[in-house]
């Protein structure tokens, strides 16, 4: 089996992780516990969502768009078979917020909007200054990589853990649910 092949029958995962995140999410509006950081973030979809129903030739797209978790279109979308495969979220931890696409297939980030710091403010070309704001953003990139492996270490606990079976009752519960 080669890569690609490898990559096309595990993006299920992705695609489950970034339904589980969303479901989480809107479970206590917008803010999930992290455990192993001991903190709440908060993780809110908005705007834009992608989902997919097929595979191959035959498979086709739907771009759902609206705000907040209040995407109807990719609700129903769930309910009829499709599968999320990328969302723009919103991710606060602490002080810092990111904006950001999240596409399922390889936890790949795109469209990144980092946070707004006081470095980012200063127009200095000194090459202090310049270096400064490049770790920075360096820094904040970890950050943001860190929280997301921990909301995806999270979901595998679980996905992998006895509790799955009553936590996928749940998340169909939820895909179902008239808002």
């Amino acid at each position: 089996m080669d890569l690609v092949d490898l990559i096309e029958e595990k993006r299920f995962l992705g695609q489950e992780f970034l339904t589980w995140l969303w479901f989480k999410s809107d479970e206590r509006g917008g803010s999930i516990f992290l455990p192993e950081a001991g903190e709440d973030v908060q993780v809110i979809f908005a705007k834009h969502m992608i989902l997919v129903y097929g595979e191959g030739d035959s498979s086709e797209k739907v771009i759902c768009q609206g705000l907040q978790t209040e995407l109807r279109e990719a609700r129903t979308g769930l309910a009829m078979g499709k599968k999320l495969e990328q969302a723009r979220i919103q991710l606060v931890r602490g002080e810092y917020e990111w904006n950001l696409s999240l596409k399922a297939t390889l936890l790949e980030f795109r469209n990144i909007k980092s946070p707004k710091t006081m470095a980012t403010s200063e127009e200095s070309d000194e090459p202090e200054a310049v270096e400064g704001r490049m770790l920075e953003h360096i820094g904040l990139h970890e950050i943001l990589m860190r929280t997301v492996d921990q909301l995806f270490r999270m979901f595998l606990e679980v996905r992998i853990g006895a509790g799955w079976g009553q936590e996928l009752t749940r998340l169909r519960e939820w895909v179902h649910q008239e808002k």
